[in-house]
């Protein structure tokens, strides 16, 4: 499904209007779901002066094979005001892992941890604890709010790399499997560390209020 987007070019400030992806379902529409990996999907190139602008509307992504619904709504958006409308609609989709995120890139995340066989709210909790020891090793207080994102798990020993801005490039972060698997336990010990109802949003903001 599409729609009209329209947006202002950041490099010559030409008015476009493309079409834009709000619904995707990659048992039927297969090959999106790659361009939603590598974020092609949520990119348009000015016909103009060629500058590749970054497209923030709203999108749901909908993996029926995989009983996965990630609702990408930035926020802000109108949309927000019928969210909870929208979820009673909804309510039919039982076994159903639903999501909300505010950007492209936390959307290219969860389906990428998803693929991969992790379980979101035991990455955030990972990335918490790695926050909370950078801070601590380094004495550096700006540790704790380092936005860290999954970006693989490889290797005989399952290595997972973390990614985060740095001078306006991408760094790496390897943190091993028996950090997941830690806080998996810890998770499974503590039945109230909750996703929560409808689409809920598993981030940092999240994790956090479950150790204040």
């Amino acid at each position: 499904m599409t729609t009209d987007y329209t947006y202002t070019c950041s490099g010559c400030g030409a008015r476009l209007t493309t079409s834009f992806h709000s619904g995707i379902n990659v048992r039927t529409e297969p090959q999106l779901k790659e361009s939603v990996r590598d974020g092609s999907l949520f990119v348009a190139e000015c016909p103009y002066c060629g500058r590749r602008n970054l497209l923030r509307g709203q999108l749901l992504y909908h993996d029926p094979d995989e009983r996965l619904m990630i609702w990408l709504l930035p926020d802000g958006d109108p949309a927000e005001e019928r969210l909870e409308s929208i979820e009673q609609q909804l309510n039919g989709l039982e076994g159903y892992t639903l999501r909300r995120v505010p950007d492209a890139g936390t959307l290219i995340e969860k389906v990428n941890l998803h693929d991969a066989g992790l379980d979101d709210r035991v990455m955030e909790m990972c990335k918490y604890v790695t926050r909370m020891e950078l801070t601590e090793s380094r004495k550096d207080p700006s540790m704790a709010d380092l936005p860290l994102k999954f970006f693989r798990i490889d290797g005989p020993d399952n290595q997972i790399t973390l990614t985060y801005p740095r001078d306006g490039k991408m760094e790496g972060l390897e943190i091993g499997f028996n950090v997941y698997e830690d806080c998996r336990g810890i998770l499974a010990r503590n039945p109230a560390i909750q996703a929560g109802p409808g689409f809920a949003r598993v981030d940092a903001a999240w994790i956090e209020r479950f150790f204040r």
